[in-house]
C-alpha cells in the first residue's frame, strides 16, 4: 500500500487520497463530487498489538471462508452537537444509517499499521442516485381485491399509465420508487425500461399493493389526469368482468337442452366479404341457371375479424351489417361473437349485445340510450360517459341482433339527429344516431339482420356489409359430429343425410342441420342407436317451416293468429305459378296478382329473402326469391294440400277436367293426388317431380299432424296411403323413364 501513497502529488492529504480527489483518485470522481459534499474522518493511529515473543498456539484454529461484503454499512456522527441531542438528521437515535454498499461511492484504504480509513458520502436532498434513508412501510389493503384483477391486467394498466408520463416524469417516478421502496431493487433502476420496472414491482408486491404504490407516486408527481386514467381502467375492468359473467349466464342458459356448451358445438360459418351472392340453387332433379347476382371478387372471413378492412390501405368501418337469409346462421354468428369476447379471444374492449326483442320494451316510451344500456345491463351503472372512450386503444362495440324485428318500416335517414346519449328520445332515433356514429366517438356497431333492412338506411350512411352463407361441405359433417357424443350415432346420421341428396343440400342452412340433428337425437333416445331414421324429407321441411313461422312471430306478425294458413295458401299459389314458368325470382307484380301487398310482414315470414341483381352494367335491382328452390316446391305442394283441406278445392281440377273428366273415382283427396301425378308427368324435364314428392309426403300421418294448425277444417281425412301407392306403381309401369323420381314419392308415403 506504500506505492500508491508515494505517487501522490505534494500537498495532498491522506483524506484526498481516500476520496479520490487527490492525484491518484481519478478524473471521474473529481468531476462528479465537490469538496463541499464530503466530510472526511481520519481516526487516530492505534499502537500495534504486541503479542510477545512466545510462539502462538495454533492448535485450535479453524479456517473459514471470507465473509461477503455487508449489505449495510455504518455511518458516523457528524458533530458533537448531534450527539448531544441524541438524534441525527435522519431521525435515528443511534446514528446508524441503513445503506447498501452498491448505492454510493465508498472507498476503503489501509495505512501501514492496518488502520481502516473510511470516507463517508453525505447525501444531498437533491441527489437522485441514492435510496431513501426512510423507506416507506408497505401495508396490504384491507378490502379484498375484485376477482377481475389479474397479473396481466395490472401489468397492462400500470404500463399504460406510465406511457402517458413525459420522459422526465418517468425518470422521477423511477427514482421515487427506488427511493421510497428500496427493497424492490438491488441497484438503481435508472437504466431499466418501463417493462422491467413494472415487472419488478409485481415481483415484490401483490397486485393491490402494486396499484396502490403506483397511485401514491403519481399523486406525489401531481399527475391527476394519469391517475384518473388508471382509475377508469380499473373500474372498466371490474365492469367488464361482471358483464362477462352476466353474458355467460344469459347466453349459456339458452342451450340447456343440449348436451354440450355452445363453444363445443359451434362450427365455422361461411361468411362472405361481398354480399348479394344470391341463394343456393343446387337441386337434386333440376339444373337451375345461376341468378344474375353481383359478381365481385370475395374472400371468406371469420366472425372474429368482422371489422377488419378487406384491403390494407382501407380504414376500418365503424358500422358493419352482417346479413343472410333465414336459417343461414346469423344467430349462431351473434353468439359466437359474444363468446369470443367472454373468453377474451377478441380485440374488443367492451361488448354490449342488444337484441331488438329486448329493446322493444322501450319502443313506446322516450328514454336515453344510456338508460337502455343500464336497464338491460345493470353492471354498467358505474360507468360514466367518459369511460366509454377513455383510451385511444379502447374499442367499445354494440351488437344489434334482429333489426328486422322492428314492427314497421323505418327510414333512419329522416329521423332526428343528436349526439347526446343521455337525451331521452324514441328507440328508433337512438338506433339511427348509434348507426351514424354520433353517440360514441370510439363506438363500433355490428348489426345482424336480414338483407331487406338495408333499405331503411340513409343514402349517405357509410357501412360495410358481410353475408352469412351457412355451412360448406366439411362443416355439415363436422357439426353433426359435434352434436352427438356417440361416434356411431354421429356416423349414422351423416350417412342418413347423405343418402338423401336434397336433405344433404339443405343442410347448408345451420337451422335445417340442427333440426335434423334434433329429430335423430330424439329417435336415439326413444329407440336407441339401431332405430330407423325417417325416410321422408317432407317431414323435415315441415319442421323447418314451423321453425321459421315461430321465429316470425317475434318480428312483425304477417297475419293475425290463426290466419297463417291463408297466408301460406297465397304464398304457395305464387310458388306453384312461378315453378310452372321456370321462374325463381319474385317480382312486385307477382305479389299483387296473388292478392298480397309487398309489405314487411311477408319479408319477415322467413320463407323468402332479398338480394341484388345486376340488370345492366350501371343498374342494379333488389329482388326477392324463396330461400331455396326446394322450399318453393314445398310451398307449392302445401298450397295444393291446404286448398283441399281448408276450401275443399282441387287446384288441378279446372286444368284437367276436360281431359280426365269422369275418369277418377274414389275419395276426393285421392283425386287430387291422381291429378297431381298427371300434371307432373306432362313436364319432361321433371320440374314438378320434387313438388309431387312433397305433396305425397304430406299424406303421411306424421306430416298431417304437424300441418294440422294450418288447417281450418277439423275433419280428418281417411287413410289413403295404399291407394296412393297403387297410383304411383301404375305410373311407374307406364313411364319407366321416370321411375326414380316416382320411387321417391313412395318413400315419402312411407311405403
Amino acid at each position: 500500500m506504500d506505492e500508491p501513497m508515494n505517487t501522490m502529488s505534494d500537498g495532498s492529504s491522506i483524506g484526498e487520497a481516500v476520496s479520490g480527489r487527490g492525484g491518484g483518485g481519478g478524473d471521474e470522481s473529481r468531476e462528479s463530487v465537490s469538496d463541499e459534499e464530503h466530510i472526511y474522518y481520519i481516526p487516530e493511529r492505534r499502537p500495534s498489538l504486541d503479542l510477545g515473543t512466545s510462539p502462538m498456539d495454533t492448535g485450535n484454529w479453524c479456517f473459514v471462508e471470507q465473509a461477503l461484503s455487508p449489505v449495510q454499512s455504518y455511518g458516523t456522527m457528524t458533530s458533537e452537537e448531534d450527539s448531544a441531542k441524541g438524534e441525527f438528521e435522519d431521525g435515528s437515535p443511534t446514528g446508524i444509517h441503513l445503506e447498501r454498499t452498491d448505492s454510493f461511492s465508498s472507498c476503503y484504504s489501509v495505512d501501514s499499521d492496518n488502520c481502516e480509513k473510511k470516507t463517508l458520502k453525505v447525501k444531498s436532498k437533491d441527489d437522485v442516485s441514492q435510496p431513501s434513508d426512510n423507506p416507506e412501510l408497505v401495508q396490504e389493503p384491507e378490502e379484498p381485491l375484485h376477482p377481475s384483477y389479474t397479473v396481466a391486467f395490472v401489468f397492462r394498466a400500470i404500463c399504460g399509465v406510465l406511457k402517458k408520463l413525459p420522459v422526465s416524469e418517468l425518470e422521477t417516478f423511477k427514482w421515487m420508487l427506488w427511493n421510497r421502496y428500496p427493497e424492490s431493487f438491488k441497484t438503481s433502476p435508472r437504466g431499466m425500461d418501463m417493462v422491467d420496472i413494472v415487472d419488478r414491482l409485481l415481483e415484490c408486491y401483490s397486485l393491490a399493493t402494486s396499484l396502490k404504490i403506483t397511485k401514491n407516486l403519481l399523486t406525489q408527481l401531481d399527475q391527476k389526469s394519469v391517475i384518473e386514467s388508471l382509475e377508469t381502467a380499473c373500474i372498466t375492468n371490474e365492469v367488464c368482468h361482471d358483464l362477462r359473467e352476466h353474458l355467460k349466464k344469459k347466453y349459456g342458459e339458452e342451450d340447456q337442452d343440449l348436451t354440450k356448451p355452445f363453444h363445443d358445438l359451434y362450427t365455422n360459418l361461411y361468411i362472405s366479404s361481398i354480399p348479394n351472392n344470391g341463394p343456393n340453387i343446387e337441386h337434386e332433379f333440376m339444373t337451375i341457371k345461376k341468378l344474375n347476382t353481383i359478381s365481385k371478387k370475395w374472400k371468406q372471413i371469420s366472425i372474429r375479424n368482422i371489422f377488419d378492412p378487406l384491403e390494407e390501405d382501407e380504414p376500418p368501418s365503424n358500422l358493419v351489417f352482417l346479413t343472410g337469409m333465414p336459417g343461414s346462421g346469423k344467430s349462431m354468428a351473434f353468439r359466437k361473437f359474444i363468446f369470443d369476447w367472454i373468453e377474451e379471444q377478441s380485440s374488443m374492449s367492451i361488448l354490449f349485445p342488444l337484441t331488438i326483442r329486448e329493446l322493444k320494451q322501450f319502443e313506446d316510451s322516450e328514454v336515453s340510450f344510456m338508460e337502455m344500456i343500464q336497464t338491460i345491463y345493470p353492471e354498467t351503472v358505474r360507468l360514466k360517459l367518459k369511460d366509454y372512450g377513455w383510451d385511444n386503444d379502447y374499442k367499445i362495440v354494440f351488437v344489434i341482433d334482429g333489426l328486422d324485428e322492428l314492427s314497421k318500416n323505418t327510414e333512419f335517414g329522416k329521423l332526428e339527429i343528436h349526439s347526446d346519449p343521455f337525451k331521452a328520445t324514441s328507440l328508433k332515433v337512438n338506433l339511427a344516431n348509434l348507426f351514424g356514429g354520433r353517440l360514441f366517438f370510439r363506438g363500433y356497431c355490428l348489426v345482424i339482420c336480414r338483407p331487406h333492412v338495408k333499405s331503411w338506411l340513409a343514402w349517405d350512411m357509410h357501412y360495410d356489409e358481410r353475408e352469412v352463407r351457412g355451412f360448406c361441405e366439411p362443416e355439415k359433417d363436422e357439426y353433426l359430429k359435434k352434436r352427438f357424443e356417440d361416434p356411431d350415432q354421429a356416423n349414422k346420421v351423416i350417412e342418413y343425410v347423405k343418402s338423401f341428396k336434397t336433405l344433404h343440400i339443405m343442410c347448408h342452412l345451420p337451422l335445417f342441420c340442427s333440426l335434423v340433428a334434433d329429430e335423430c337425437q330424439q329417435i336415439f333416445v326413444e329407440k336407441e342407436t339401431q332405430a330407423e331414421l325417417p325416410r321422408s324429407i317432407t317431414y323435415m321441411y315441415t319442421k323447418l317451416l314451423l321453425a321459421l313461422i315461430r321465429q316470425s312471430k317475434f318480428r312483425a306478425p304477417f297475419c293475425e293468429p290463426g290466419k297463417e294458413g291463408e297466408f301460406l295458401i297465397k304464398l304457395g299459389k305464387l310458388a306453384l305459378s312461378m315453378l310452372e314458368q321456370d321462374e325463381f325470382i319474385i317480382n312486385k307484380s307477382d305479389w299483387i296478382e296473388c292478392g298480397m301487398s309487398p309489405g314487411d310482414e311477408h319479408n319477415n315470414s322467413g320463407l323468402i329473402t332479398q338480394f341484388t341483381v345486376t340488370v345492366h352494367v350501371l343498374y342494379s335491382e333488389k329482388v326477392r326469391c324463396f330461400i331455396h328452390p326446394t322450399m318453393q316446391e314445398y310451398l307449392a305442394a302445401l298450397y295444393a294440400y291446404l286448398s283441399f283441406r281448408n276450401q275443399g278445392k282441387n287446384i288441378f281440377e279446372q286444368q284437367l277436367k276436360n281431359m280426365f273428366k269422369g275418369i277418377f273415382k274414389g275419395p276426393q283427396i285421392l283425386e287430387l293426388y291422381k291429378c297431381a301425378v298427371e300434371r307432373s308427368l306432362q313436364f319432361q324435364n321433371g320440374k314438378l317431380d320434387m313438388f309431387l314428392c312433397f305433396l305425397f309426403g304430406m299424406a303421411h300421418k306424421t306430416n298431417q299432424e304437424l300441418l294440422h294448425p294450418f288447417c281450418s277444417s277439423s275433419s280428418k281425412i281417411a287413410d289413403f296411403t295404399e291407394s296412393a301407392a297403387t297410383v304411383i306403381r301404375k305410373k311407374m309401369r307406364d313411364n319407366p323413364d321416370r321411375n326414380s323420381n316416382l320411387q321417391r314419392c313412395l318413400k315419402e308415403l312411407g311405403v
